[in-house]
């Protein structure tokens, strides 16, 4: 969760106080209805009970530039995307999505500090075609968990603020099915509708 500096909020807690004492004048950017972005703002409205204005735009980087320059107040955006505008203290972070903090911003807390439960990682993983044959899905399991265990490339993705996940097809599989469920209740909430 990132703010633009401008706002007078530097905890999770004055952001939710600041939102109460400005009804319908705080507007949340999003890459889009139906995005990650999108969907952890809902989340978070749902959890804490406050009203934010959506603003959808066509894509992360756009609604990232609107953010900088103030137009839009707050968002749920993914690290990799914002984490050098924080850097440069151009956005405040005011808490991670994720269950633990994370090891590129330690000081960083977690938004389940301030409102439990929440949690809105965004995983990302490979997909195959539903027909693709057992062993080559294997092949590129191993190949992947192999990558994704190299010392150089998982200190990159954590550089980037990435949590590196290896595992099975199944695990991923799970891990899908837990995530639909999850925040088909979250975009029920929303009253976002597929365009």
């Amino acid at each position: 969760m990132e703010v633009h500096p401008s706002i007078p909020a530097n905890t999770v807690p004055e952001f939710i106080a600041y939102v109460r004492a400005n009804p319908g004048k705080i507007n949340m950017a999003s890459g889009g209805i139906g995005s990650a972005p999108h969907v952890a703002g809902e989340l978070f409205k749902m959890i804490a009970g406050v009203n934010l204005m959506h603003v959808p735009y066509r894509g992360s980087a756009l609604a990232l530039i609107d953010m900088i320059s103030g137009q839009v107040q707050v968002m749920f955006d993914t690290l990799p995307s914002s984490i050098e505008y924080i850097r440069a203290g151009k956005l405040r972070a005011l808490a991670a999505a994720t269950t633990k903090r994370l090891d590129v911003l330690p000081d960083l807390p977690i938004m389940a500090d301030f409102l439990p439960g929440f949690e809105a990682n965004s995983e990302q993983g490979l997909c195959a075609p539903k027909k693709t044959p057992v062993e080559i899905i294997d092949k590129l399991n191993t190949e992947i968990n192999a990558a994704l265990a190299d010392r150089k490339i998982k200190a990159q993705l954590e550089d980037l603020g990435l949590r590196v996940l290896s595992g099975s097809p199944s695990d991923f599989g799970k891990l899908i099915a837990k995530n639909t469920e999850k925040w088909a209740k979250v975009v029920k909430f929303s009253g976002a509708k597929a365009e």
